[in-house]
């Protein structure tokens, strides 16, 4: 037997499965509503590695390295402007074709993320033991949590006026909320910035630093659910 897809699936109950009342139709249905913000929170990784054949060689000049940029980076380091962190931490031995060790391997890792977009983007032309590894925008959680509430109510009210054309469209008088759920994106979708590290020989501070756009964080918010049709 084919089955056709229906974009709506429409349930009839039969009385016995509802004893207590007469048999309910069931719609299933989804809405959501997005918005687009100015991305306003900057992070920047930087790492290192070393290698050699003493691990504990590895592991000094691994902290040297991470004591320089940490020293750099608290300079300019203000809550929810400008905050550090280290990242990972690690010394692993490096094998010969044969299995046995043959040197030591490590990384070290530091974090600088906030508001502040240029304090940030200007430790990449500052910090010179670590290389930056990676570099992007995203939106701040309280923008976020600002902007849900609006969201929100939104998507609420697209599924409730679809569940009203739904109602109509299949001769009922009206329709009674079911099961509902709301639920927002974790991460959001961010427009890739434009980075790129500049490390000219003379250049002064300023052309050091590494050029980011910010871009739109996209929030979405989504109501799914059904509705019991009501004749």
């Amino acid at each position: 037997m084919r089955l056709i897809p229906l974009t709506l699936a429409l349930l009839a109950v039969p009385a016995l499965a509802a004893p207590e009342g007469p048999p309910r139709d069931r719609v299933s249905l989804a809405a959501s509503a997005t918005a687009e913000l100015p991305a306003d929170w900057l992070s920047l990784n930087f790492a290192t590695t070393k290698d050699g054949s003493d691990a504990a060689a590895v592991q000094t000049q691994l902290k040297q390295a991470l004591d320089v940029a940490l020293a750099e980076a608290r300079r300019v380091a203000k809550p929810g402007q400008v905050e550090v962190q280290t990242g990972g931490f690690s010394v692993n031995p490096r094998y010969n074709s044969k299995g046995g060790i043959s040197g030591w391997v490590g990384r070290a890792e530091l974090v600088v993320e906030g508001r502040d977009g240029v304090a940030i983007a200007q430790l990449s032309g500052r910090i010179n033991t670590l290389s930056v590894a990676g570099a992007g925008w995203s939106l701040s959680r309280e923008a976020r949590e600002k902007a849900e509430g609006d969201i929100t109510t939104q998507a609420i009210a697209r599924f409730k006026a679809r569940a009203s054309d739904v109602a109509k469209a299949f001769g009922y008088s009206g329709y009674q909320l079911g099961e509902v759920n709301v639920s927002g994106n974790e991460g959001g979708v961010v427009a890739m910035p434009r980075m790129v590290a500049m490390k000219a020989v003379g250049a002064s501070m300023a052309d050091e630093a590494l050029p980011t756009e910010a871009g739109k964080a996209r929030v979405t918010i989504s109501v799914n659910g059904s509705i019991v049709l009501n004749r």
